[in-house]
């Protein structure tokens, strides 16, 4: 049996319900494959995406919508080293990480 994350798409429902991202920067910590982060991008003005998993960063660009190149950037970098300057950013997502 393959495990199925959030089939019901509870988390982006409630997600959206709670957290308006419309020309919001986002940051987002443990993006992976991007699972998350191609349910709200088109919203922001502007989409980081950072792992430690090359090979998920990896997939998350090749599954990257076209029309999105332009405002998600994806980074192998640690989240307590973060390369931005201080509020860079509008929003940070942490979700599914450890």
């Amino acid at each position: 049996m393959s495990l199925q994350r959030d089939p019901d798409r509870i988390e982006i429902k409630l997600f959206r319900k709670y957290v308006d991202l419309k020309d919001k920067r986002v940051l987002e910590i443990g993006c992976g494959e991007g699972r998350l982060t191609w349910q709200y991008a088109s919203a922001s003005s502007l989409t980081a995406g950072l792992d430690l998993d090359r090979d998920a960063l990896r997939v998350a660009l090749i599954d990257r919508p076209s029309n999105l190149s332009s405002k998600v950037q994806f980074s192998t970098v640690k989240a307590e080293w973060l390369p931005f300057r201080k509020e860079t950013f509008d929003i940070a997502i942490l979700a599914w990480s450890f």
